[in-house]
């Protein structure tokens, strides 16, 4: 319990679950009840994996570690084809790391300071602007993994302490290699305060726990060259999700920090430099971090939860300090954190209001995802489960939906030079038996034009057009015979 200023009878564990609830109405708002488009594809490679057999990187090619397509495997075997399973699962690690951070900020500071802590990172987390809708991302696990590393360091007093902690951090980076960096910090801190046994152990739990998942994604029958390349060489390349001009990424690097809600970090951030007057591990910490997304050179929204564990831990100690100089009540504290971090979208009213009025299923059943989903089951009724089908574009949706494999590992639009290769040669070799095309703006504005004119005359060489529904022109083998359209809209 609180103390008695704060004249309120609230607990860390009450806090993080009334967040927890909020983080649920948020990511389960009207417009994401089903996959959304990255989870689409995580959905679909775990899928191959584990029903096919299909491991990652042979199965289908996205540049996220494999323990999040294990994630969505197991959600599949379990479930089948399902979007809430993963989000609660990683709501749930997301809600451990909040209690982490509250134990962290209670070490360093106060009880007061670790109950702000939860308020100002678990609120956070819901914000539009750090993709608070979409939880289900590696960073839930990665950033959780790194709070928990840097909790040993914080509390630990033996060396098994710091063993633990770089086991931690070496899962963490397993999950996202933006953990890399921050899992330095660590090390470098113990060494520098000469602590050289301590620092010792925590780079023998690290290398341990790296070495362990290299094995263990070995022995899963996993190419570990496949690995480096598609999880991280050619993601730097032309025509990869990083490539893009200086100017774009300092637009986005301007938009994120000073066009949204992270500018309210800010002034407990300058606070907390005031009283410290000197770099320690929280500040290192976050430029560490912030290290690690200059480097993807991305700033997308998901990116910035790296950043919210210490930021947050940062400014409530910087509120403990007010609340101690000016004997602040508690209480009032905690109102103002609430209202000032609430998320600004009203996505938590509207899912509570939606679900009680027709206006739910007018919402979600004319969205541009559920059209791709309602496409999907289209092909899924009008082929049979050996047929493949090549949908090109970003029509990761589609392909999930559609229960059917592709022909190439490449079933979502990569552009690089290694994916182009890569996709004609398996529409050579492979020919599917249907392909589906888009004819939205986003398809032949973003997608190369010479991608788009093979795949075209790929499809009036050898195809002929059967139909055309939700924006998609669909092409049939010319030696395959029609089904019967049974599907009913």
């Amino acid at each position: 319990m609180l103390k008695k200023d704060s004249q309120i009878i609230l607990s860390p564990w009450t806090l993080i679950i009334i967040i927890s609830l909020l983080q649920i109405l948020v990511a389960f708002n009207d417009a994401y009840l089903q996959l959304t488009f990255d989870e689409a594809i995580w959905h679909y490679i775990g899928r191959n994996w584990f029903r096919y057999g299909l491991v990652p990187y042979s199965g289908g090619v996205d540049n996220k570690s494999p323990f999040i397509y294990m994630i969505y495997g197991i959600s599949d075997l379990l479930f089948g084809i399902n979007y809430w399973f993963p989000r609660l699962l990683a709501i749930i690690s997301q809600s451990i790391g909040l209690y982490f951070v509250y134990r962290i900020t209670k070490q360093l500071a106060d009880n007061k300071a670790g109950i702000v802590a939860i308020i100002f990172y678990g609120l956070s987390l819901t914000w539009k602007s750090t993709d608070g809708n979409f939880v289900s991302q590696a960073q839930a696990y990665e950033v959780t993994f790194l709070i928990i590393a840097f909790y040993y360091y914080f509390t630990g007093t033996k060396n098994s302490h710091f063993f633990l902690a770089g086991i931690i951090a070496g899962i963490a980076v397993a999950f996202k290699l933006t953990g890399a960096l921050p899992s330095l910090i660590i090390f470098i801190t113990l060494f520098y305060r000469k602590k050289n046994r301590s620092a010792f152990a925590y780079a023998s739990g690290l290398l341990i726990s790296i070495c362990l998942t290299i094995g263990l994604f070995i022995s899963l029958g996993i190419n570990l060259h496949d690995l480096i390349v598609y999880s991280l060489s050619d993601n730097f390349t032309e025509g990869s999700v990083t490539d893009h001009p200086f100017a774009w990424k300092l637009q986005q690097l301007i938009n994120q920090f000073f066009y949204s809600e992270m500018v309210l970090f800010y002034p407990f951030l300058i606070i907390w430099l005031i009283i410290k007057r000197k770099a320690n591990i929280l500040l290192l910490w976050l430029i560490a971090s912030f290290g690690s997304l200059c480097i993807i050179g991305m700033f997308a929204r998901s990116h910035l939860k790296e950043l919210l564990p210490p930021l947050s831990i940062i400014s409530a100690i910087s509120v403990s300090s007010l609340i101690e100089k000016y004997t602040i009540l508690l209480r009032y504290v905690i109102i103002a954190s609430v209202l000032i971090f609430f998320p600004r979208a009203t996505n938590p009213f509207i899912v509570l209001k939606n679900i009680f009025s027709d206006k739910y299923l007018t919402i979600t059943n004319t969205s541009q995802d559920k059209l791709k989903k309602q496409l999907g089951l289209w092909i899924k009724l009008n082929t049979k489960p050996a047929q493949k089908v090549y949908i090109a574009g970003y029509s990761a949706i589609v392909q999930i939906y559609s229960e059917r494999l592709s022909p190439s590992i490449y079933f979502n639009a990569t552009q690089t030079p290694l994916a182009r290769r890569r996709l004609f040669s398996d529409l050579k070799t492979g020919k599917p038996d249907l392909i589906v095309i888009p004819l939205s703006v986003n398809y032949t504005n973003r997608i190369d034009t010479n991608i788009q004119n093979q795949i075209s005359n790929l499809a009036a060489k050898d195809y002929y057009e059967d139909t055309c529904l939700f924006m998609y022109k669909i092409y049939r083998r010319k030696d395959k015979i029609t089904f019967a359209r049974n599907f009913k809209f």
